[in-house]
This record gives structure tokens, sequence and C-alpha cells, in this order.
């Protein structure tokens, strides 16, 4: 680890991460502290993380994500907070960027860094996916996460924000099957969401939305540029759009009445 101090903590939620977990703290350790929060992995992830002297890991069982990252938040020690999930790969200039960026933040409190999707080793550069930015980078005490988002967790963040440079690697899709079953976790949690507002599914949802979904992704945001690969994420994107509303309409049905 790096002995000069860099103000920051590293923040993780995990579950079942044992393919990604050494990567991923390496790339943070230019961090003071770095904070797991394990989900009762049950593929080793757990074990492995509590073998690394620098990695403080804490079992919790997870409710929902927003519920999770501010449960890690509150672990944390440090003035700065950065966020990253188990498949995400900083590259080594925005591991320098972050740093640099704590030292001269000059009153800006929270910082977004774009992403680059990779399906297995290609990168994903249209498919919706192009504008991708995310609040990873944020003054411990200045904000949370909304707890009314249980899935894509949204920091409640107004003030002063800025893009940082250079982007970090999501390997989210490994194969076909670990990736569909990722978006239907999402779209079961989001109908949860939707359930607590009263929203009931209707025929636009399940007809309507998910082929919008697909030609706004495949056709006007170019995915068809990115060749087979594209056309696999669009049409996961728009089954979990389905997906979403299917677990909507059950959560409806076993209402009693």
């Amino acid at each position: 680890m790096n002995s000069e101090k860099s103000n920051i903590s590293a923040l993780l939620i995990t579950y079942n991460e044992i393919n990604h977990i050494e990567e991923v703290i390496n790339t943070v350790a230019f961090a003071d502290e770095i904070i797991v929060i394990d989900s009762h992995s049950t593929d080793g992830t757990f074990e492995k993380l509590s073998e690394m002297d620098h990695v403080k890991v804490i079992l919790r069982e997870f409710k929902n994500f927003a519920d999770q990252r501010n449960y890690a938040i509150d672990q944390a020690n440090c003035k700065w907070i950065f966020f990253i999930d188990a498949d995400e790969r900083l590259t080594p200039e925005s591991q320098k960027e972050i740093v640099e960026t704590v030292k001269q933040a000059n009153g800006v409190e929270a910082f977004k860094i774009p992403r680059r999707f990779m399906f297995n080793d290609k990168v994903m550069r249209f498919s919706g996916l192009q504008t991708d930015r995310v609040f990873r980078l944020f003054k411990k005490g200045v904000t949370k996460y909304r707890e009314d988002k249980l899935v894509h967790e949204l920091l409640d963040f107004k003030g002063e924000f800025k893009v940082l440079k250079h982007y970090m690697l999501h390997y989210s899709f490994s194969d076909y099957e670990s990736y569909k079953r990722k978006t239907e976790h999402y779209g079961l949690l989001k109908a949860q969401e939707l359930y607590t507002k009263g929203q009931r599914p209707n025929w636009f949802h399940f007809y309507i939305k998910p082929v919008y979904k697909f030609l706004t992704n495949y056709i006007f945001r170019l995915g068809i540029l990115d060749g087979k690969e594209g056309y696999t994420i669009c049409t996961l994107n728009a089954y979990g759009v389905f997906y979403r509303y299917k677990a909507l309409e059950r959560l409806f049905a076993s209402t009693p009445k």
C-alpha cells in the first residue's frame, strides 16, 4: 500500500465475488482503508478477504443496495469515500487521478467517474452505454444513497460536482446466463420499489416499454455498431424491463385482497 496518506476510504459491497475480489482490491491499494461489506458469500469471497491484512471485512445481511452502501459509509473513517463494485477495475491513470483530485478538490464535494462496459474482453462503445458516468467519489458527511431506490441506487446529492477524466472498466458481462440472472435480480428489486409506490403494471409495461428499451439502445444509441455483443446486451436489458413488470404483477397477485 502507498505510504502517503490519501484521506480516502475505499468501500465495496460483495456477494459471491471470488473471481473478482483480488483484482479489485489491488486497484484500490491507494486508499488509507479498504472496507468490504459482504452479504454472507458462499463461494469463498469472505474467507479470501479475511486473509488480507489491509482489508476490513464485515458480514451483513443484504436488504437492498442503497441500505448496504449507506451502512458501508457509516463504517468509514476517512474524509473521502470512494465506492467501487467487485466487477469494476480502476486503470493506473484513474487511480492517480482520484488521489490527485482529493488533494485539489477546491470546494467540490462529489465526483462522477466514467465507465467503459466490457463484454468479456471487448469494449462496448455504444448500446446506450457510451454516456455511463456514476457518482463514486465524495466527501463523507455530505450525502448518502436514497433509501427509496433499491437498485441502480442514486446518491442524494444536489451540489456542485465534476466528472473525472479517466474511466474505469466495468466487467459486468462474463457469460449470458450470469448477466441474465443479474438483470432478473435488479428487475425484482425494481419491482419491489414500484410496488411500494402502488404502481400497477399493464399492457404498456409488458409490451411497449421493453421494445422501446431495445430500439432506443440498439438503433438510436447505435448498439448495432457493437456487433453481436451489442445485440445481446440490448436484448438482455430489454428483457430486464419485461421481467421487472412480471415480477411486479406477481407481487400484486400475492397481496391479500
